[in-house]
C-alpha cells in the first residue's frame, strides 16, 4: 500500500509539473560509480571489505523547469551487469533520487546544471530460485535499500536548439550502507538530452 501511495503522489507532482513547466529535459546517460574500496578501509572500521562501484551504469533523467530557471527532476541509474557480493552473492546497485534543479545559462549553447535531493540506494540480490509473493509475484531477488542524499553538477553543451551532452557527476551521501566499504559513492559520467520548449 505505502508504494501504491508513493506512486500516486509521484504521478500527480509529475502532472502537475509538466502543466506548469517552462521547459522539460529528458536524457539517457552512461557512467560509472566510484567508491572507497575496502583496502583503503581502517581496519578498526566497522564496515565490509565489500566496494559498491565499478562497472557501466546507465540510466535515465528528466527535470521539469519551473521558474526562472529553477526546477524539479529525478533520476535513475542501475548497474549494467551485476557484481559478486564477497566472491559468491550476485548483486546490482541501483541509485534513483528526486532533486531540486538550478539550470543557469552561461552562454547561448552552454549551461550549468547544480542538483540536490533525496533518494535511495537500492542493492538487488539475485539468488538462484524464484521467491514468490501474493503481492509482488515471483523474482529471482530481495531487496535492500538504504536513504541518501543526492549532490552534484554538470554543463550542458547544446549540439542544436534542443539536444544536449551533459557531462555530470553525483555524490552520494548514503545512510547506514553497513554492507559496503563506504557511506559514500561518486557517479561520474555523460548524458544525452533532449529540452522540449524553453524559458
Amino acid at each position: 500500500m505505502k508504494i501504491f501511495r508513493m506512486g500516486l503522489l509521484c504521478t500527480a507532482l509529475l502532472t502537475a509539473s509538466f502543466a506548469v513547466a517552462q521547459q522539460v529535459d529528458a536524457a539517457f546517460g552512461l557512467g560509472t560509480v566510484i567508491s572507497t574500496s575496502g583496502s583503503n578501509v581502517s581496519p578498526s572500521s566497522n564496515y565490509f571489505p565489500q566496494d559498491v562501484g565499478g562497472g557501466v551504469f546507465p540510466g535515465l533523467s528528466a527535470d521539469f523547469m519551473l521558474r526562472h530557471r529553477f526546477g524539479v527532476g529525478g533520476e535513475i541509474f542501475w548497474r549494467a551487469g551485476q557484481n559478486s557480493y564477497f566472491g559468491y552473492q550476485p548483486f546490482r546497485p541501483i541509485f534513483w533520487n528526486f532533486n531540486g534543479v538550478w539550470a543557469p545559462q552561461i552562454r547561448t549553447r552552454l549551461g550549468a546544471e547544480l542538483v540536490a535531493g533525496i533518494g535511495e540506494e537500492s542493492i538487488r540480490y539475485y539468488q538462484p530460485y524464484a521467491i514468490c509473493s501474493s503481492f509482488t509475484g515471483c523474482t529471482d531477488y530481495t531487496s535492500q535499500g538504504h536513504l541518501m542524499g543526492a549532490f552534484g553538477g554538470g554543463l550542458r553543451v547544446y549540439v542544436t536548439e534542443h539536444v544536449f551532452v551533459r557531462p555530470e557527476a553525483r555524490l552520494y551521501l548514503i545512510h547506514d550502507n553497513f554492507q559496503f566499504s563506504s557511506g559514500h559513492a561518486t557517479r561520474v559520467g555523460v548524458s544525452v538530452g533532449y529540452s522540449f520548449g524553453g524559458p
